[in-house]
């Protein structure tokens, strides 16, 4: 990856932060405790119009090395 690009995602990253501390805390965090294979993530986004769409998935062990790929490139 060149380092222009580097760079761009590294500021939108320092703005995401700051514009939703409390979003970016529970996403450090999760990093820094882990998941494990089992562990169930549930995500829900509720719309403007009050609708909303959910989905979760149960971590597999093969799951995990991607986390883990992610986690090292500090994504």
């Amino acid at each position: 990856m060149n380092p222009a690009a580097i760079m761009k995602i590294m500021s939108a990253k320092h703005k995401f932060e700051k514009t939703h501390p409390k979003f970016a805390q529970f996403l450090s965090d999760l990093i820094r405790n882990g998941v494990n294979a089992g562990d169930v993530i549930d995500i829900t986004i509720t719309r403007a119009d009050g609708s909303r769409m959910s989905t979760n998935m149960r971590v597999q062990e093969s799951d995990l090395e991607l986390f883990d790929s992610l986690k090292d490139i500090g994504v």
